[in-house]
């Protein structure tokens, strides 16, 4: 038997009951549909939230005060105090190689106060290459200058929001601003940034490292971080702030942790959380397995006699079972092609009612879902297939 007749017997078959072929089709349709969904809310979930770490650089290093450690206690049973970072920490390691960019950062809540306004908002102590470090740019006049770090002059840049709300349309550079007690001057205003993990960057204040340590009464940085050189691994660079860190502190009383790292093991997550939630929708697709099982199966019993006489005329076994397995792929697939519609129909509705939800259907899940649709129709035939392919034919002629 030519391919092309055993295609024909195959499209006869399904459409000679086209009401059961659709509905058992559907399933198959309604399980692609639902991994498709899920799939592509899980895909755009994971670039936003890659991409909302991204926007600050790909290249941070961030070394933070403590060592972290798993379990157990010190030596002594007592607890054991870090020297704290500092900004001769800053520059000593602004001279390593392959280091373009050094911030010291401290941060804390404050009340701030200008134009007869007050508001208690986030202020950062950071450094004059804080904007390089981060990806950030000046809207309005200038960031914070190079000073020598303890004689930092008083000066303070805004975040758009902030200063709206403390200046509204009037020019802010060169007013006074009070940061707790002490007087800042306005020289700059950031471009807008969003949020950040729930942080709204737009509605901070920047001021020099030092003048933060004094507002905020504290002895040490919260972290120095670290921008290393573009294709330069990330892994030689924190070696050599590990190594700089050691010499200064004596000991490893500090945590390194660059952003290639995080970001890497971020992805891992949400690459497993987009699985998990494409596999919850498979199930949906067990069901149409068994329409498929349950549908192949009654199509043998109803055609024995049409088995019966094709073998016969000659048709090899193997042959039998090819137009059955080639009648439940083509259901399979077709269902497929129906979910595939259905699905990504849904995941662009869902994104133009709700676009604050981000909904990314790569080309590769399309391939994968058409691919699996196609497979569960394989192995769903099989069965029914092989029974048909097993009948003697002169049973099946008699039962005719």
């Amino acid at each position: 038997m030519s391919w092309s007749d055993a295609l024909r017997l195959a499209l006869r078959a399904v459409t000679a009951q086209r009401l059961r072929s659709f509905l058992t089709l559907l399933g198959i349709a309604v399980g692609i549909a639902a991994v498709i969904l899920l799939t592509s809310i899980g895909e755009g979930i994971h670039r936003f939230v890659l991409a909302e770490f991204s926007q600050f650089g790909t290249n941070v290093i961030g070394v933070h005060p403590g060592k972290v450690k798993t379990g157990g206690a010190p030596p002594s049973g007592l607890p054991t105090s870090a020297k704290p970072l500092s900004l001769e920490d800053a520059r000593a390691l602004a001279a390593l190689p392959h280091v373009v960019a050094v911030t010291p950062s401290t941060w804390g809540n404050a009340e701030v106060g200008a134009n007869g306004r007050l508001r208690r908002t986030l202020v950062y102590g950071v450094g004059p290459q804080m904007l390089a470090v981060f990806k950030g740019k000046i809207r309005a006049g200038q960031f914070l200058p190079s000073d020598d770090a303890e004689n930092a002059r008083a000066l303070v840049v805004l975040g758009p929001k902030l200063k709206e709300e403390l200046f509204g349309a009037e020019n802010a550079l060169g007013a006074r601003l009070k940061v707790g007690t002490d007087q800042f001057r306005v020289i700059g205003v950031l471009e807008p940034k969003g949020q950040f993990l729930g942080i709204d960057l737009d509605d901070t204040a920047f001021i020099p490292a030092a003048r933060a340590l004094e507002v905020f009464n504290r002895d040490g940085l919260n972290e120095i971080d670290v921008a290393a050189e573009e294709g330069v691994p990330a892994a030689k660079v924190v070696a050599l702030v590990q190594e700089r860190m050691k010499a200064r502190h004596g000991r490893e009383d500090f945590t390194i942790i660059s952003q290639e790292e995080m970001m890497s093991t971020l992805s891992n997550i949400l690459d497993v959380l987009t699985m998990a939630v494409g596999a919850l929708g498979g199930i949906s697709l067990l069901v149409g397995a068994v329409g498929i099982v349950t549908i192949m199966t009654i199509a043998v019993t109803e055609r024995t006699g049409e088995i019966g006489l094709l073998v016969a005329l000659g048709a090899q076994r193997r042959t039998i079972l090819g137009l059955f397995l080639g009648e439940a792929v083509a259901l399979a697939a077709t269902g497929g092609l129906m979910g595939l519609a259905l699905g990504i129909g849904l995941a662009q509705l869902i994104q133009l009612a709700v676009p604050a939800l981000p909904v990314h259907t790569p080309i590769s899940f399309v391939l994968m879902a058409e691919g699996l649709a196609a497979t569960i129709g394989l192995l769903a035939g099989v069965l029914p297939a092989r029974r048909a392919a097993l009948l003697d034919p002169v049973e099946a002629l008699r039962a005719e």
